[in-house]
């Protein structure tokens, strides 16, 4: 399956797992990317790092390292 990492700007994913452990998994889900949340790519940085998303109507920056957690359909 794809990571949300490789998704592109545009891009409407919806989540099918989160991978990690502890604290790591724990924020991320904090910040409202649960399993089956839609997710809206709305811009990608300059350098690529980081990426710009809308989450259950807010906007959030991730960065790549924990986009690459999130496994998406």
């Amino acid at each position: 399956m794809r990571t949300l990492r490789e998704a592109k700007v545009g891009e409407t994913v919806v989540v099918a797992r989160i991978h990690g452990e502890g604290a790591v998994k724990r924020r991320i889900m904090d910040m409202g990317i649960t399993k089956n949340v839609q997710i809206y790519i709305r811009k990608v940085a300059p350098l690529g790092d980081p990426v710009e998303l809308t989450v259950r109507g807010y906007e959030l920056s991730l960065r790549k390292a924990d986009a690459e957690m999130i496994e998406i359909q």
